[in-house]
C-alpha cells in the first residue's frame, strides 16, 4: 500500500464535497479535459516556458472555470499570469483571484523536472519557490505547483497535499480535481471546508477509536485475567495485547483486501455454527481457526498466508481460557470501523503510541505499585508522540542525503530517456548500470532507530525508501527496462530497517505499523523479530539488567559492514534523578566521553549511536536542547565537535510535543573527523516549525567552546571573551554567593495580605515577629522596589508554635491536612523546610527574578523574605549592582545562561543559581567602588521620585485598575490622556462644555506631574549611560563591540 505523502484532505469527507458538484458542469469540462490529454505527446517535448500559458489556459480556464486577465472583456478576471507579489518584486507563474485578491500562486514546471522538491541547478526548488510568493501575498492561502503531468495542491503548509496525474487522470480522478481546484470550490472556499471537516473527522474517529480499543482490551484482560487464574499476570497482560494486535490486523485486512470481507463477522458466525455439533467450541476457538489459516494460508477460507511471525504458533496464547462474550460484542464495535478509507495507518499510529502508557499502568497495578500518571511510560521512558513533520525533516537530511549523494557520484541524478533500447550508447549503458548499481546499494542500506517506541521513525524511513524506489524504477524504465518495476516492501523490511526498545509492547506495535504499510494481499508478512528487537540499548552486560542488548551479537550482518548507514529517533528523555544509581555507574564505564553524575538519559544515546554509525554515516536525532548550555553537556559538546554536526535546528521553548515540554532541538551528524561550519537555526514559532523549510545561517564550529554553544557573529564573540576573561567568580567575590527564595510548600497557607496579618497580628501580638515582609518577581526592578503588601508567615524549621504564636498556629490549622502532605516541610506540619541561611534574607542583599527577559538586581536593605520565584545574593555590595544591572550583563547573559525561545527575540533568560555562582566579576579597589556607590545611591532616589511621583497621579485618578497607557501616563499627550482616561471612566459628556470644564480640571495637574516624572526619567537615563560607560571601559570593550551590545 503506498503512502509516500502526507494527504491534505480525508477520503471519506472528500467523497461527500464530491458528491455535491454539479455533475452537467463537471462532465462538460471533462470533455475538454480530454482536448488537453490528446496532447500529452506534444506537451512531453515543451519546455517551461513553451507551454505555461497554454496549460493555464488548458486547465484553468476550459477546465476549472477561471477567467484570464487578458482574455476578460471587463475588469473582472479571476486569473492572471506573471502576478507580481504584493511585498516584493518576484512573480509567481500564475494566480488565481477572488474578489480581486489573490489567494492562491502557482508554479509551473516542465517535465523535465520530475521531482518537484528537488533544487536542480536552480537556487530553490518548485516547492520552496512558490512557497516563497505565498508568504508575499497577504491573502493567498493556497499553492498550486505542475509540471504539466504532476499537480499538487497545498493549502498553507509544505508537509501535506493533494497530488494528480494529469495525464492519468480518468473522469473519476477528475471529478476530485475539479472539486478542490475549481473556481466554483476556490471562491467558495471549499477546500478550507474540506480541510476543517477533514481535521474534525479524524479527531473525532481517532477519539471514538481509541476510547472502544482501550475498552475492548480492558474487558479482554479482565476476562482473561479471571479465566487463567494460574498464570503469570504480566504474562497474560502481553498475550492480551499480542491477541489485540492479531485482531487489529484482522480488521484493518478485512477493509483493505489482505482478507475476505467481513472477515470478523464470518469468525463469530462459523463458531455459531460449528456449536451446534461440538459444544465445547468456543468463539476464541474459531478465531485460532483463522489465525491459523493467516499463518499457514488457507485456500478453503481464501485465506492467503500472512506467515511474518504476528500469527506464528503461541502454545501459551492458544491455551488461554476466554469467554465468548468478550469477543463477540466488542470485536462487532471495532469490525463496525472501515479501516480502509476511515481510519488510515497514521491515526492507528497515535493509537498505538497512546496504548503504551496504558499498558503501563495496568503492568504497575499489577505489581501493586502506585501508578503516577506524570511517570507513566511518556514521562518515565519519555516516550512523547514524535510530529510527522520532525520525523519527515530527520529523515530526509540523513537518510535523504546519502541518497543524493550516491545518485550524484553514480551521476545518475538526472536521467534522459534512452534514444534506442536496443542500441544504447555507451554513456547510456553506463547509466543504466549505475542504477541498478544504486539499486543494489539502496537495498544494502542499514537504517536504525535505538529507541524506536511505536515505530514513528521506522516508518517515516520506510516511505521515503518506497519512493526513492519507485523513483529508481521510473529511472530504469526511462532507460527501457522493461523489468524496471521490482517488489520493494518486503526486501526493505527485510533488508533496511533496524529497531530496539526497551518497551515488549511498543516493539510489538512497531512490528505490526510497519506491517499494516506494507501488507500486500497474496504475499507473507516480512519476519520482524530478527529486525525490530526489544531490549536495553546502552546496555550489554545482563549482570546489571536482564534485559541488556549485545548489538554485535544481535545485528552480526550490520557490524560485519561497518555499522548502520543512518541512526534516526527521538531518544527518551529521562532525567538524570530517575536512572538508577547502579545502572547510572555502568554508563559512567561504557559512555566515558559523555557520561557524568547529572547527565539525563538522551545524552548516552549519542556516544552509544556514534559508535553503531559506518564510516562517514548519518545521525539525526531530536532531543532535548539542554546539553548545549548546561554543564552535564560540557563533555557531549566537546564530543561531538569531533564530528561533522551539519545541522542543528533549535526549537526553544516551543511545544513540539503535544504532551511534552521538553525545548527540544534536531541534531544530525556526520561520523567523519570534521572542522566544518555548522547550520544553525533558532526557530521561533510553530508555525515556523510546521512550515518544514527551514533557513539555516553557517557557524563557525571553532567559535563555540566547550562551556556553552551559543551560535553567535566573531564580535559577540570577542564581547564573550572579555566578560570571561576574569579570574573572580561571583561565588568568590561576594564570599558566599547565591541563594534560593523560600519554598513553603504551600503559598496559599504561607503566604498572606496585609488584611489577614492584620487579623493574625490584633488576634495575637507575639505572631508579628513570625509575619515578614516578602516580596515577589513583579514587585520590584533594577533600582525600586514597591511592597505590594504581602507578607510570608516564617514559622523556622522546628519552631514550636502552638503556645508561643497563637495567632499563626490558630490561621494555620485551617490547612492542617495540606500542610501535612507537602514535600517541603520541616519538622512539625507548621514548619517550612530546612534551611540555613534564612539569616542571611534578613541581612542586605542582591535579590533578583530568576526567569525573566530584562532582569533587575534590587539592592535590599530591609531584610525582605523572596518567594521561591526570586534569588538572592548575599554579602553584595552596589558595585557589583551596578554591573549586573548594566546593559552589559543584560547582553551577555543570553550567552552564558539557558534561554527559553530566542532571547535574542523576546526568549527570557534563567539566572540559574549554580551558574550566577560562576559568573566571572571584575575585582576592582575599594576606592575605585566610590563611583558606582554614588550612581546606585543616585538612582535609587531618582527611581523613588519617579514612582512617587507617577503614584501621586494614579492615586487622584481614583481607578481601581489602571490600563497601560494609563500607568505610563507620562508617555502620553495630554488629548491622549484625556481620550484614555474618559474611556477608562465609561465617561460621555452632556455637551462640549462639560468636555471643557473636565479637560480644565485635568490639564495643570497633567502637565505638571507629567513634567515632574519625565524630568526623573531622563536623568535616571542619563545615570543609566553613566553607569553602562563605566562598566565597558571595565572590561574593555571597543566601540564596535559596545554598539553591538547597544542595539540588541
Amino acid at each position: 500500500m503506498e503512502n509516500f505523502m502526507q494527504q491534505l484532505f480525508g477520503q471519506k469527507v472528500l467523497n461527500e464535497f464530491i458528491e455535491k458538484q454539479d455533475e452537467k458542469l463537471i462532465e462538460n469540462r471533462w470533455q475538454k479535459f480530454k482536448t488537453f490529454l490528446a496532447k500529452k505527446e506534444k506537451i512531453a517535448s515543451w519546455i517551461e516556458t513553451d507551454y505555461q500559458d497554454g496549460f493555464l489556459e488548458d486547465i484553468f480556464e476550459n477546465c476549472l472555470g477561471y477567467i484570464s486577465k487578458t482574455r476578460s472583456s471587463d475588469e473582472h478576471y479571476t486569473l492572471e499570469r506573471e502576478k507580481k507579489n504584493e511585498t516584493n518584486a518576484q512573480k509567481a507563474d500564475g494566480a488565481l483571484l477572488v474578489d480581486d485578491k489573490v489567494v492562491a500562486v502557482i508554479e509551473l514546471k516542465d517535465l523535465k523536472t520530475k521531482d518537484l522538491e528537488k533544487k536542480y541547478n536552480r537556487e530553490e526548488s518548485a516547492v520552496r519557490q512558490a512557497f516563497g510568493y505565498l508568504q508575499h501575498n497577504n491573502h493567498a492561502k493556497y499553492v498550486i505547483i505542475s509540471n504539466f503531468n504532476e499537480l499538487r495542491f497545498y493549502f498553507d503548509k509544505a508537509t501535506a497535499y493533494e497530488r494528480f496525474f494529469l495525464f492519468d487522470l480518468d473522469y473519476e480522478g477528475f471529478k476530485k480535481l475539479h472539486t478542490i481546484l475549481s473556481y466554483e470550490s476556490i471562491s467558495k472556499n471549499i477546500p478550507h471546508a474540506i480541510k476543517e471537516k477533514s481535521l474534525n473527522f479524524e479527531q473525532d474517529i481517532s477519539n471514538k477509536l481509541y476510547k472502544d480499543y482501550t475498552a475492548f482490551r480492558s474487558h479482554l484482560f479482565e476476562n482473561i485475567l479471571n479465566n487463567n487464574p494460574h498464570a503469570d499476570k504480566l504474562e497474560l497482560l502481553n498475550a492480551t495485547q499480542k491477541l489485540i494486535d492479531r485482531i487489529v490486523f484482522i480488521l484493518f485486512g478485512e477493509d483493505t483486501d489482505l482478507l475476505p470481507k467481513n472477515t470478523i463477522g464470518t469468525i463469530i458466525q462459523r463458531q455459531k455454527e460449528v456449536k451446534k455439533l461440538v459444544k465445547t467450541f468456543t468463539l476464541y476457538d474459531s478465531y485460532k481457526v483463522y489465525f491459523k489459516a493467516i499463518n499457514a494460508g488457507d485456500e478453503d477460507l481464501d485465506i492467503t498466508m500472512y506467515n511474518g511471525g504476528l500469527f506464528a504458533h503461541d502454545a501459551f496464547l492458544d491455551a488461554l481460557v476466554i469467554d465468548d462474550e468478550v469477543l463477540d460484542a466488542r470485536a462487532k464495535i471495532l469490525s463496525a470501523y472501515n479501516f480502509g478509507s476511515d481510519i488510515s495507518v497514521n491515526i492507528l499510529g497515535h493509537i498505538f503510541e497512546n496504548s503504551i502508557s496504558e499498558l503501563e499502568e495496568i503492568s504497575a497495578q499489577l505489581l501493586e505499585n502506585d501508578f503516577d500518571k506524570k511517570q507513566s511510560k511518556r514521562k518515565k521512558d519519555g516516550v512523547f508522540y514524535t510530529p510527522a513533520y520532525i520525523t519527515e525533516y530527520i529523515v530526509q537530511n540523513t537518510l535523504g542525503k546519502l541518497c543524493e549523494a550516491k545518485r550524484q557520484e553514480l551521476n545518475i541524478a538526472e536521467v534522459e530517456v534512452i534514444i534506442n533500447p536496443k542500441k544504447p550508447t555507451k554513456k547510456e549503458q553506463e547509466t543504466k548500470e549505475n542504477l541498478l548499481a544504486y539499486k543494489a546499494w539502496l537495498f544494502d542500506l542499514k537504517i536504525l532507530d535505538p529507541a524506536c517506541g511505536s515505530g514513528a521513525f521506522l516508518n517515516q524511513a520506510l516511505e521515503y525508501l518506497l519512493k526513492e524506489h519507485k523513483r529508481l524504477q521510473n529511472d530504469l524504465a526511462l532507460m527501457g527496462d522493461l523489468f524496471a518495476s521490482y517488489e520493494v516492501e518486503k526486501e526493505v523490511l527485510e533488508h533496511n530497517l533496524y529497531g530496539v526498545d526497551i518497551n515488549e509492547g511498543a516493539v510489538e506495535i512497531a512490528r505490526l505499523s510497519l506491517w499494516l504499510r506494507t501488507a500486500k494481499r497474496g504475499r507473507p508478512l516480512t519476519k520482524l523479530a530478527n529486525k525490530i528487537k526489544v531490549g536495553n540499548s546502552l546496555i550489554d552486560d545482563k549482570t546489571v539488567v536482564t534485559n541488556a542488548f549485545d548489538w554485535h551479537a544481535e545485528f552480526p550482518e550490520v557490524f560485519a559492514q561497518g555499522g548502520f548507514d543512518v541512526v534516526i529517533g527521538n531518544p527518551p528523555y529521562v532525567r538524570q534523578e530517575m536512572i538508577d544509581s547502579d545502572i547510572k555507574e555502568k554508563y559512567m564505564l561504557m559512555y566515558p566521553h559523555v557520561a557524568t553524575s547529572t547527565a539525563d538519559l538522551y545524552v548516552y544515546f549519542y556516544e552509544h549511536s556514534m559508535k553503531c554509525l559506518s564510516e562517514k554515516g548519518l545521525l539525526g536525532f531530536i532531543t532535548p536542547n539542554k546539553w548545549m548550555e548546561r554543564k552535564y553537556g560540557m563533555k557531549l559538546r566537546s564530543y561531538l565537535k569531533e564530528f561533522n554536526i551539519q545541522k542543528i535546528i533549535n526549537y526553544g521553548e516551543l511545544n513540539i510535543f503535544e504532551d511534552a515540554s521538553t525545548e527540544p532541538a534536531i541534531v544530525i551528524i556526520k561520523n567523519q573527523k570534521n572542522f566544518s561550519d555548522i547550520a544553525y537555526l533558532m526557530v521561533k514559532s510553530l508555525e515556523e516549525a510546521q512550515a518544514f523549510d527551514y533557513k539555516t545561517s553557517l557557524y563557525k564550529k571553532s567559535d563555540l567552546s566547550d562551556e556553552i554553544w551559543k551560535f553567535t557573529n566573531p564580535l559577540v564573540s570577542s564581547i564573550l571573551n572579555k566578560f570571561k576573561n576574569v579570574n573572580t567568580t561571583l561565588h568568590e567575590y561576594t564570599n558566599g554567593g547565591v541563594y534560593y527564595g523560600i519554598k513553603t510548600g504551600l503559598n496559599e497557607a504561607f503566604i498572606i495580605d496585609k488584611t489577614k496579618y492584620s487579623e493574625i497580628v490584633t488576634q495575637d501580638k507575639a505572631s508579628e515577629k513570625l509575619l515578614k515582609k516578602m516580596v515577589e518577581g513583579d514587585d520590584f526592578g533594577k533600582w525600586y522596589l514597591n511592597h505590594s503588601g504581602r507578607y510570608m508567615v516564617a514559622t523556622g524549621y522546628d519552631l514550636e508554635i502552638e503556645n508561643d504564636y497563637k495567632g499563626i498556629y490558630n490561621y494555620l490549622e485551617q490547612y492542617r491536612d495540606k500542610l501535612i502532605k507537602r514535600q517541603d516541610k520541616g519538622k512539625n506540619y507548621w514548619n517550612l523546610r530546612a534551611c540555613d541561611y534564612y539569616d542571611k534574607l534578613e541581612q542586605s542583599k542582591l535579590i533578583y527574578y530568576h526567569t525573566a527577559l530584562n532582569h533587575g538586581f534590587y539592592f535590599d536593605t530591609e531584610g525582605y523574605y523572596i518567594s521561591a520565584n526570586c534569588y538572592f545574593i548575599a554579602n553584595a555590595d552596589k558595585y557589583l549592582q551596578c554591573v549586573l544591572n548594566s546593559k552589559l550583563f543584560h547582553f551577555v547573559k543570553k550567552y552564558l545562561f539557558p534561554s527559553f525561545g530566542d532571547s535574542e527575540k523576546g526568549g527570557r533568560v534563567r539566572l540559574d543559581a549554580n551558574k550566577m555562582n560562576t559568573l566571572p566579576i571584575q575585582k576592582i579597589a575599594e576606592s575605585e567602588k566610590d563611583f558606582y556607590i554614588q550612581k546606585a545611591d543616585e538612582m535609587f532616589l531618582l527611581n523613588k521620585q519617579f514612582q512617587e511621583t507617577k503614584q501621586n497621579f494614579h492615586n487622584e485618578l481614583g481607578l481601581e485598575k489602571l490600563t497601560k497607557k494609563l500607568q505610563n501616563f507620562e508617555e502620553l499627550t495630554f488629548e491622549e490622556f484625556i481620550t484614555e482616561y474618559t474611556k477608562a471612566l465609561k465617561l460621555k459628556f452632556a455637551d462640549k462644555l462639560a468636555e471643557r470644564n473636565f479637560k480644565q480640571e485635568w490639564q495643570a495637574l497633567f502637565e505638571n506631574d507629567k513634567t515632574l516624572a519625565c524630568g526623573y526619567k531622563a536623568e535616571i537615563e542619563k545615570t543609566d549611560k553613566e553607569i553602562d560607560k563605566m562598566v565597558y571601559e571595565l572590561y574593555g570593550l571597543s566601540d564596535d563591540e559596545i554598539k553591538i551590545v547597544e542595539s540588541r
